[in-house]
């Protein structure tokens, strides 16, 4: 079993940054491919970025490509979510994710196995 715990989130303004982090504990994750969902009140977990099981190739969502950074240090078992430029829309809760098996990255919430028990995330205008 793995478990993730993820820290990081709060209130800032819009145009500010954020770094979320994400500790997995149980198991290392070293051959995971992560990723980090979000999910807004009132709407479905949608895809943030994600990264394969070596954190060389990563995917963005494109509302977040070009802001977002997503960063995966295995010797600290930790996947990072750098984000910058916030704007009112990215408010929502932000989900950790990590597969059981290795592999390049995925963008389905059902393929991942491990879940965060989420950070809020509130961008004021």
């Amino acid at each position: 079993q793995v478990q993730l715990v993820e820290s990081g989130g709060g209130l800032v303004q819009a145009g500010g940054s954020l770094k979320l982090s994400c500790a997995a504990s149980g198991r290392t994750f070293s051959s995971s491919p992560v990723a980090w969902f979000r999910q807004a009140p009132g709407k479905e977990r949608d895809i943030v970025a994600a990264t394969n099981w070596s954190g060389v190739s990563r995917y963005y969502a494109d509302d977040v490509k070009g802001r977002f950074t997503i960063s995966k240090d295995n010797a600290k078992n930790t996947v990072y979510l750098q984000m910058n430029n916030l704007k009112p829309e990215d408010t929502a809760v932000y989900y950790c994710a990590a597969r059981r098996s290795s592999g390049g990255y995925y963008l389905a919430s059902l393929q991942y196995d491990y879940w965060g028990q989420g950070t809020q995330v509130t961008v004021s205008s």
